[in-house]
This record gives C-alpha cells, sequence and structure tokens, in this order.
C-alpha cells in the first residue's frame, strides 16, 4: 500500500512538473513573438497622404461640381499600384493615377461631387484597391469627404 501512495505521488507530481512546464514555454514563446513583431515594420507599398485621408469642403453652394484632389506619398518599400477607386455613391466621379508609384513617388486620386444632389450635411467614402499595407489590415483603404450643400450661401462664407 505504501508503494501505491509514493507511485500516485511521484505521478500526479511528474504531471504537474510537465503542467507547470508547458504554461512555462507557451508564455516565454508568447512573449518573445510579441516583442519581435512590434518592432518589425511590414513591406510593402503604403500611402500616405498629406493633409490626411479626410476633406471638408465646409459650406457650398449646391448645383457646381466640388472637385478635390487628394495627394500622397508611397512610404513603402515597394511600388504602389491603385488598381480601382470607387465612390460610396454615384454623385461622386472618380480618377487616379493609373501607373505604379515608386517608394518615395507622388499620386494623387481625384474626386468630384455633384453638389446638386446633395440637400444639407453630407458624408460620402470613396474606397481604395490597391496592394498598399493599410493601417488596420482591412482589404481597401477608405478616403472620406464630408460638407454642407446650401441653395444659398450665408453672407460671408464665400470662398475667395
Amino acid at each position: 500500500m505504501i508503494f501505491k501512495f509514493d507511485f500516485y505521488k511521484t505521478s500526479c507530481m511528474k504531471k504537474l512538473l510537465i503542467a507547470i512546464f508547458c504554461m512555462t514555454f507557451g508564455w516565454v514563446y508568447q512573449g518573445h513573438a510579441q516583442a519581435s513583431s512590434i518592432g518589425q515594420k511590414a513591406s510593402g507599398p503604403e500611402f500616405k497622404f498629406d493633409g490626411g485621408d479626410t476633406h471638408d469642403f465646409g459650406i457650398v453652394k449646391r448645383g457646381p461640381i466640388a472637385n478635390h484632389t487628394f495627394e500622397f506619398t508611397n512610404t513603402g518599400t515597394r511600388p504602389l499600384n491603385v488598381m480601382n477607386v470607387t465612390p460610396s455613391c454615384g454623385c461622386t466621379g472618380v480618377d487616379w493615377i493609373k501607373t505604379p508609384v515608386p517608394p518615395g513617388g507622388k499620386g494623387w486620386i481625384k474626386l468630384g461631387l455633384k453638389t446638386e444632389e446633395q440637400h444639407g450635411v453630407f458624408n460620402k467614402e470613396v474606397y481604395i484597391q490597391s496592394d498598399a499595407i493599410t493601417p488596420h489590415g482591412e482589404k481597401r483603404y477608405t478616403l472620406y469627404i464630408k460638407g454642407d450643400a446650401r441653395d444659398e450661401l450665408p453672407k460671408g462664407s464665400e470662398k475667395k
């Protein structure tokens, strides 16, 4: 009986030590993997938009087309290819650079918003399909335009 008790005690200790070893190894491995990925920057093409990824038209008169050009720099390590640019609605016309943008090079995306189709405050999105690395791993990069389209402009709000 004493022999069985010792055997049981030894078996439990072995299982406990193995479990502790596995947990410790897992924590060490996970910490090493996180530490090595923190300092790494993904390689590939990357957008950096001059002035950010949002444009505010402010108060605009309904009727004329409101134009804006988003200019960007490829801050990545490989040429950046913009395959397609799609607005969230048919009220926005788009054009973009069709040639690859080399690392350090400049590119553009032009938008033309039909203000006659806007009534009051508007918020629109424009989706960029490219081979660029996105900030949070999304499949596409999103630009934003906003403003307030009115029939009559308030005094003093005319752009000069």
